[in-house]
C-alpha cells in the first residue's frame, strides 16, 4: 500500500476513526488497533513476510529480556550475539546472499560445472533493512544499559511495525519511539493540523517533483549511450532531486501521519542541497541512518584504547562503505559509499603537520566555489547511485568526460517542472529553520490565504503529478 494511493486514502481515515473512537485512556486498545492496522498495511505487499517481521520482533524482545535478567556477562553477550546473528543473518540471506555467491563464483570461476553455486529465488521483503536495524539497535542499547527492556510485548510489536515509518523509516531508536506506546495520546487539534500539512507537503514533493523528475531520469538512464555530456549531467543532477523529493516526501508523509495518531518521529532531512561539505551533507541527508551507523559502527571503532587519526579514518571508511552496501547488493553502491568515505577523510585530514586546514577547508575554497564543489559531489554521487551496474557507470562517465555534444538536451528540459522545483527549493530555504514549509502557517497567514495555499498545492498535485512511481527506498 503506497502513501500516494487511493487505498491508503481509505485505510488512513478508517484507522484514525477507530483509533480515536475508543478513547485516549484505552492505551492497550489503541495499540491493538495500531498493531492490526500495521500488519494489514504490511501484509498487503506479501502476507508471508508478516511471519518474518513477527519473528524478528520476538527474537529481539526475548533477547533483551534475557540480557537484562542474566547476571553473567558471558551470557549477556551470548544473547546479544544471538540477536545480532539472527538480524544480520536474515538481512544477508534475503538481500546479500545472491550477490556474494555470484561474486565468489566469478572470482573462482565456479559459475558452471560440478562445483557451481546456486542462488536463491527470494523476494526482498519491503522495509527489511529499516525494521531490522531498528530492532537490532534496541537489543544493543539494552546490553549497553542505555535503556531498560520493556515487558510490554504489545508495545514492542507496535514499535517494530508502526506503519507510518515501517517500510522506509525514519529509523527510530527505542529510547525515542517505544515509550510513546506506553503513554496516553490525546487528540490535539493543532498536532492534527500540522500532520495534515506535512502530509500535503510530502505528497507535493513526491508526486509533483520526484515523479516528474523520474520520467526524465529513467528515459536517459534507460539508454545513456544515446545522450551527450550535458544531457547526462542534467539527468544525474535531476536524479538527486528525484530521490530527495521521493524519500524526503515519504518521510514528511510518515512524520505527518504519525502526528495524526499522537506520535512524534525523528526528522530525517534538513535541506541537503544547502550542504557545504560531504560531512555536512550526511548530517542533513537520511539523518536517522547516519546516526545509526555513527552510534553502532563508527563510535565503537574509535572509542577503543588506541585512538589515532588512522583508526578514525579506518572507521570513516568502513562506516561509509557499509552505508553504501546497506543501500543495495551491487558494486555501484559499494563504490558510492567508498567515494563518500574518501571525501570525508580528505575533509578531515590536515594538508601538512604545520597546517591544520584540510583539502576542503573553507579557508582554501572561496565561497563562490562551494556551490561548484557541491554540484560536482552531488552529480558524481547520483551517477554512482543510479547506475544499474559497473559497465553502465563506466559508460556514463566516459560520455560525460569525452564532452559529447548534447543535441537532444532541449527535449529533456521541462520549464513547468523547473518552476515547481524552484518553488520547492525556495519554500524550504526560506523556512529552513522550521521542520517544513507549512509549519505553523496559521501564524503568518490569515485563514483565506492559508486555504488558497492549500488548494494551490492540491491542484498542482492532481494536475501536474507525474506517472506514479514506487518510493525508491522501498527497494532497500
Amino acid at each position: 500500500m503506497l502513501f500516494n494511493s487511493f487505498s491508503f486514502g481509505l485505510f488512513l481515515p478508517i484507522t484514525l476513526l477507530l483509533y480515536w473512537a475508543v478513547g485516549f485512556k484505552r492505551i492497550k486498545t489503541q495499540n491493538t488497533i495500531l498493531l492490526v492496522a500495521s500488519y494489514f498495511f504490511y501484509g498487503l505487499w506479501d502476507w508471508r513476510f508478516l511471519f518474518l517481521i513477527i519473528a524478528s520482533s520476538l527474537v529481539d524482545y526475548y533477547a533483551a529480556l534475557a540480557i537484562r535478567e542474566s547476571e553473567k556477562n558471558n551470557n549477556q553477550k551470548l544473547y546479544l550475539y544471538s540477536s545480532i546473528l539472527w538480524n544480520l543473518g536474515v538481512l544477508f540471506i534475503f538481500k546479500y546472499y545472491n550477490f556474494f555467491i555470484d561474486e565468489f563464483a566469478l572470482l573462482f570461476n565456479m559459475q558452471q560445472g560440478e562445483y557451481a553455486f546456486s542462488t536463491l529465488n527470494l523476494i526482498l521483503p519491503v522495509g527489511l533493512s529499516f525494521y531490522t536495524f531498528q530492532t537490532m539497535s534496541y537489543t544493543i542499547d539494552v546490553y549497553k544499559k542505555r535503556i531498560k527492556p520493556t515487558r510490554n510485548l504489545l508495545s514492542f510489536l507496535c514499535f517494530v511495525s508502526f506503519f507510518p515509518q515501517l517500510v522506509a523509516g525514519p529509523i527510530e531508536k527505542a529510547s525515542n519511539l517505544l515509550p510513546q506506546f506506553s503513554k496516553k495520546r490525546s487528540f490535539k487539534t493543532e498536532e492534527v493540523k500540522e500532520g495534515l500539512r506535512q502530509i500535503l507537503w510530502g505528497l507535493f514533493k513526491k508526486m509533483v517533483i520526484a515523479d516528474n523528475a523520474a520520467y526524465i531520469v529513467n528515459m536517459v538512464y534507460a539508454s545513456p549511450e544515446d545522450y551527450g555530456s550535458l544531457s547526462l549531467l542534467y539527468a544525474s543532477v535531476l536524479f538527486f532531486f528525484q530521490i530527495y523529493g521521493d524519500f524526503s516526501g515519504y518521510s514528511d508523509i510518515a512524520i505527518g501521519t504519525a502526528k495524526l495518531f499522537g506520535f512524534k518521529l525523528s526528522k530525517n532531512f534538513n535541506i541537503p542541497y544547502l550542504a557545504k561539505s560531504v560531512t555536512d551533507f550526511w548530517q542533513r541527508w537520511h539523518i536517522t541512518l547516519t546516526r545509526w551507523f555513527t552510534d553502532y559502527v563508527y563510535f565503537p571503532i574509535i572509542q577503543k584504547k588506541l585512538r589515532s587519526n588512522t583508526r578514525r579514518n579506518v572507521a570513516i571508511f568502513l562506516t561509509m562503505g557499509l552505508i553504501g552496501l546497506w543501500h543495495g547488493a551491487d558494486w555501484t553502491f559499494v563504490i558510492f559509499g567508498i567515494f563518500q568515505g574518501i571525501l570525508i577523510i580528505l575533509e578531515r585530514t590536515p594538508l601538512t603537520k604545520e597546517r591544520k586546514s584540510s583539502l576542503f577547508h573553507k579557508a582554501l575554497i572561496p565561497n563562490f566555489l562551494v556551490p561548484l564543489f557541491s554540484f560536482a559531489f552531488i552529480t558524481i554521487s547520483s551517477i554512482l547511485f543510479r547506475s544499474s551496474n559497473i559497465d553502465e557507470l563506466w559508460l556514463i562517465f566516459k560520455r560525460i568526460f569525452y564532452f559529447i555534444p548534447s543535441e537532444n538536451i532541449g527535449q529533456l528540459i521541462n520549464k513547468t517542472f523547473l518552476v515547481f522545483l524552484f518553488i520547492m527549493m525556495a519554500s524550504e530555504i526560506v523556512t529552513r529553520y522550521k521542520n517544513f514549509p507549512l509549519t505553523q502557517i496559521d501564524k503568518y497567514f490569515n485563514r483565506p490565504t492559508r486555504w488558497i495555499i492549500y488548494y494551490i498545492l492540491i491542484f498542482l498535485i492532481f494536475q501536474y503529478a507525474g506517472f506514479k512511481e514506487d518510493f525508491i527506498y522501498f527497494q532497500f
